[in-house]
């Protein structure tokens, strides 16, 4: 159902996880933005003032191209932790020297207030939440109505190969489950989002060696399963990790290189006019309806 949180997270490693200090944005997660910033293409309003969610993990370069399309509009960025604020401001904000920064639209390191923005950027975040539903929530109540919000995360697909690893060494899962982007469409209208816009891809990325494909998955996340492995593992697992990815992961046809495929899920939707509820069940008395079946308005005490 669209308001239950993923069963397979663990809320607390979720919030440590968004407290681990960063100190640049990914690769892959850089390369979804500058993708995900084409499809602006098609996306006729143009905002007066944007929100960026939590940029430093999804991308800091996305983010000078999005100035770039919207270079007079004001910028809220959203960062989830202090300290990623700081890392984040030097590296998108404008040295104060440079003339270019008094011309520029405000970049305000600041949660925007309700209705503020008439376009919420939020790339790779969504299936790192351990409740996406309440942050779809507050993507919603930042919009201004007939706003848009433009989001990116990953789908089911996403370490398919590394998965079936762990499987078949009879291991805890790798990685926790990740949402259909058919789910994510029921959430998005459940948040009252309308006309939700749905595509996926898959990437597939090939690493040299085993060691470079984990220190590529660390820098994008972590495990949130909460049936993962419960303690620390030795230095016998890990060697047995290695081998076991090496063996079943490398493509013969391509030198050997290992492949791991990520599907990625982009979504846009808008925030529609608010509509007045109606009542269940209206009584009228006979006359009443008699007056409304002549054109009149029925007289009330």
């Amino acid at each position: 159902m669209a308001t239950e949180r993923p069963p397979s997270i663990d809320s607390t490693a979720a919030q440590r996880w968004q407290r681990l200090p960063v100190a640049a944005s990914p690769w892959l997660h850089e390369e979804v933005a500058r993708r995900m910033q084409e499809r602006l293409d098609i996306i006729k309003l143009v905002p007066t003032a944007w929100g960026h969610w939590e940029p430093l993990r999804g991308g800091t370069a996305g983010h000078t191209l999005l100035a770039a399309r919207y270079p007079d509009a004001q910028c809220f960025v959203v960062a989830g932790h202090a300290d990623h604020a700081k890392i984040a401001s030097k590296l998108i904000a404008k040295p104060w020297w440079k003339p270019s920064r008094w011309k520029a639209a405000p970049l305000r390191f600041e949660a925007p207030q309700a209705g503020a923005v008439q376009m919420l950027w939020a790339n790779m975040a969504l299936h790192m939440a351990a409740d996406p539903q309440a942050l779809i929530a507050l993507w919603h109540q930042a919009l201004a109505v007939d706003g848009f919000l433009m989001f990116s995360c990953f789908g089911p697909d996403t370490l398919r190969e590394l998965r079936a690893v762990y499987q078949q060494l009879g291991w805890p899962a790798s990685a926790h489950d990740f949402t259909d982007m058919h789910d994510w469409g029921d959430m998005l209208v459940a948040s009252g989002f309308a006309e939700p816009v749905l595509d996926m891809e898959r990437i597939v990325l090939t690493y040299e060696t085993p060691e470079r494909l984990l220190a590529e998955l660390r820098s994008l996340g972590r495990n949130l399963h909460l049936a993962r492995f419960p303690a620390l593992r030795g230095r016998g697992w890990h060697a047995k990790l290695l081998a076991a990815l090496k063996k079943t992961l490398a493509d013969p046809a391509d030198q050997g290189r290992l492949k791991l495929t990520f599907e990625v899920v982009y979504g846009h939707a808008i925030k529609p006019q608010r509509r007045l509820a109606l009542q269940a069940q209206t009584s009228l008395s006979l006359d009443e309806m008699r007056m409304a079946l002549k054109g009149g308005r029925p007289a009330r005490p």
